[in-house]
């Protein structure tokens, strides 16, 4: 793999084994300055193990993993120092008001209390949390927690800020809110590393992604290339059960997807073929509409239900 050279992550035959399971698989991937990198799978994927290896949470089995130009089993300190970590589990200390628990937090990156102050009102600020900045946690919507916890990652400036699932559960003005954020953190100069269940949320964030599963990358791209190459410009969706509707299909030797309720019908349609078939299988049952990130994700890593 040729690594560019302005990587803030290189990965390369990376691995990481739990007794006989391989949780990571020789992989390989980078991450470059400025840019937001998704890492999208299933529950189970070894995406988390993944992020906790970067954040110098976890050693890797085997392989070779640099953040920041140094090595995390050489250097663990120095990475942790100076980069950013947004977990998914609201963290936040009850017992301290909004500007509290970001002055409290720089300690540990050594801090000053004069300088801990003016980055903490400058990160509310950026934040829209400035209203709250004495307020308890728990005067907080979810969206605020989210957005503070945001705040208290970026307190020590990090090169590379990791956000793991930052709008679980968040309401949709919520979710764009911290969407904008991060827009504006990343064309400030910071580069973001992305775990999401969100497809909408790749799609609107990340430069580039890979998709894991079993361990494995299976895939790496921009998210508009990979849906062109592995879905098209457009998907069908038939939502019935009729026995008439797959031999129609193969008949036509059109590429689709079977679910049990509906069939998924992948490609570059023509207006002549959509007035077509839903005129076959009735209009209220068919749908016509632009191919997403989620119909790739759905494709590579199947639809059924994963147990961890």
């Amino acid at each position: 793999m040729n690594e560019p050279n302005n990587a803030i992550v290189k990965a390369k035959g990376l691995s990481k084994v739990f007794g006989k399971l391989f949780a990571v698989d020789n992989i390989d991937f980078s991450v470059i300055k400025q840019e937001c990198f998704g890492l999208l799978g299933p529950n189970g994927a070894g995406k988390t193990t993944t992020v906790r290896m970067v954040s110098c949470f976890l050693e890797p089995s085997s392989g070779l993993l640099e953040v920041l130009g140094k090595n995390v089993e050489i250097d663990p300190r120095f990475i942790k120092k100076n980069i950013g970590i947004c977990p998914q589990e609201d963290n936040l200390d009850p017992d301290l008001t909004v500007e509290d628990n970001l002055r409290v937090f720089a300690r540990y990156f050594d801090i000053g209390k004069s300088e801990a102050t003016g980055r903490s009102k400058e990160l509310l600020h950026f934040m829209g949390l400035s209203s709250k900045s004495k307020s308890h946690i728990e005067e907080l919507s979810s969206g605020m927690k989210r957005r503070l916890i945001i705040a208290r990652s970026i307190l020590n400036r990090p090169k590379l800020l990791i956000l793991d699932e930052p709008t679980t559960g968040l309401d949709p003005q919520s979710k764009h809110q911290i969407w904008d954020s991060l827009h504006r953190l990343k064309s400030e100069g910071t580069t973001i590393l992305l775990t999401t269940h969100y497809m909408d949320e790749a799609a609107h964030l990340c430069d580039r992604l890979v998709i894991m599963d079993h361990g494995k990358i299976i895939v790496e791209g921009t998210p508009k290339a990979l849906i062109k190459k592995y879905i098209g410009a457009s998907v069908i969706e038939i939502a019935s059960n009729s026995k008439e509707v797959e031999p129609y299909l193969k008949a036509k030797d059109l590429v689709y997807e079977k679910t049990q309720t509906h069939f998924f019908i992948y490609g570059q349609v023509e207006m002549p073929f959509w007035s077509e078939i839903s005129k076959k299988f009735g209009e209220e049952f068919c749908v016509l509409r632009m191919a997403n990130l989620e119909d790739v994700f759905l494709k590579l890593t199947g639809r059924e239900l994963r147990e961890v």
